[in-house]
């Protein structure tokens, strides 16, 4: 009945028009000079209102990715229009607009919780543009060179002119020391670069470290690794949404004019629909990243018990058979001795044992003779330990480094959390987990207990 009403007015209008434009053929024709000027202006204010007309639905769809991308969600589409196609379509504009407000939500309190996390940080971090604008400095560093607030690297001239050249001049990958000298002491900072690239923008990220007081080297790398793949994350999530969402303004505006409702095609409302519904995967996989991270960060404390070791092996052999029947692998588990105890969280072991049998089962798929092994024991120094030993083709040298990196994955899926998780269980249990693993030949986890 709407559209009914929408194309009878349409056939007014437009026959209002017709009718007037054949008064100003006979106002012409007769030469009727007032005639001809009231027909003119009447002509005219019928196309403006035809115009107006065609294009309010249009335009308010213009209104609601032009508030959409100035973070405006109080917009609503109405969903109370003529036409049955556009109805569907402004509904799921709104149930989209609500998701793009939950994900920028969630960006908001993910942002919040990297900065508490960056903030919180016993290391001195920094990032700044080409043109020496600082984005970011955290409370550490700004202890470190005893100002605050940084905005620009200008400032650090007020520190120590030195201090100001060696940030001017960083190139990435660049490691300088650098002996920091006020009237109280003399401070030791190692520096080091890294960049990256944030929405087409370079930047350089640089980590200040006070070698006598703050962590080693190695804690150092492994911040700027995990802050290197979350941005990576972070961006492969975003980039799509952005895109999508330009795409689609681009098909209700053109050069910074409402594209007319006559000029639409099904098929770009059905390509809008279809963005849409990319968008909303996207938020979903955001918002799965999130909570992958908290599940990092929120390992609850071992419940230790004493658990016998073989029938811990046992249990991991009965789980993990329901994935040896379609493949030919050897899997096997052992014991010695028999007796072997150890005090852990039951629960927690089993699920690291699980994840490292799952990982060494999918390096062998393919692999003639392939083998896997978890093997308890304890060694000469009473040190009680647990292996998941295969066979494939081991680990290459250059991602040995980034293995339980949070979120680095060689996988095509997954989260990237698995051996991170796994570290951090075994940390809690007072242990320590290593991997040796020699290329095509062998591949071993360890986890030594107290």
């Amino acid at each position: 009945m709407a559209s009914r009403n929408f194309y009878f007015q349409l056939i007014i209008r437009v026959a209002l028009i017709a009718l007037t434009a054949l008064g100003l053929a006979f106002s012409v024709a007769w030469q009727k000079y007032l005639a001809l000027s009231f027909c003119t202006i009447l002509f005219g204010a019928q196309v403006y209102a035809l115009i107006t007309f065609i294009n309010s639905t249009n335009r308010k769809i213009a209104y609601f990715f032009d508030a959409i991308r100035n973070e405006d969600f109080t917009l609503r589409f109405p969903e109370r229009v003529t036409i049955k196609s556009f109805k569907e379509l402004n509904q799921s504009l709104n149930r989209v607009n609500g998701l793009i407000q939950e994900v920028h939500l969630q960006l908001q309190i993910r942002e919040q919780y990297y900065q508490e996390i960056l903030k919180q940080a016993s290391i001195g971090i920094m990032t700044y543009n080409e043109k020496g604008h600082i984005l970011f400095s955290n409370p550490t560093l700004e202890k470190l060179l005893d100002h605050s607030p940084l905005n620009h690297i200008k400032q650090l001239m007020q520190v120590d002119e030195k201090l100001y050249h060696v940030f001017k001049d960083f190139q990435p990958f660049e490691r300088k020391l650098f002996q920091l000298s006020n009237e109280r002491e003399q401070t030791q900072l190692a520096l080091k670069s890294t960049p990256l690239t944030l929405d087409g923008k370079s930047l350089l990220l640089v980590v200040v470290q006070d070698i006598h007081k703050e962590l080693d080297e190695k804690e150092t790398e492994s911040w700027v690794r995990l802050i290197r793949v979350l941005t990576h994350e972070i961006m492969n999530t975003i980039t799509p949404i952005a895109s999508i969402s330009d795409s689609i303004i681009r098909y209700y505006r053109n050069h910074g004019r409402i594209t007319p409702l006559e000029e639409l095609e099904e098929n770009q409302i059905k390509n809008t629909l279809k963005g849409l519904e990319v968008i909303k995967e996207q938020g979903g996989n955001l918002m799965d990243f999130v909570q992958s991270y908290r599940s990092l960060l929120h390992v609850p404390e071992p419940n230790k018990t004493i658990v016998r070791g073989k029938e811990l092996l046992d249990k991991i052999d009965v789980l993990m058979s329901a994935r040896l029947h379609d493949t030919e692998v050897d899997f096997q588990v052992g014991c010695h001795p028999e007796d072997l105890e150890f005090f852990i969280d039951e629960k927690q072991i089993a699920q690291v044992l699980i994840n490292l049998a799952k990982n060494a089962l999918q390096s062998v798929e393919g692999i003639e003779k392939g083998k896997v092994r978890i093997v308890a024991g304890q060694d000469g120094n009473g040190t009680k330990y647990i292996e998941v030993q295969d066979n494939g083709p081991g680990i290459p040298p250059e991602v040995m480094e980034e293995i339980f990196v949070p979120f680095f994955t060689t996988k095509s899926e997954g989260t990237g959390i698995g051996l991170s998780l796994s570290k951090r269980i075994v940390q809690l249990h007072g242990g320590g987990i290593q991997v040796r693993s020699l290329q095509n030949q062998e591949t071993i986890f360890r986890l030594t207990f107290v």
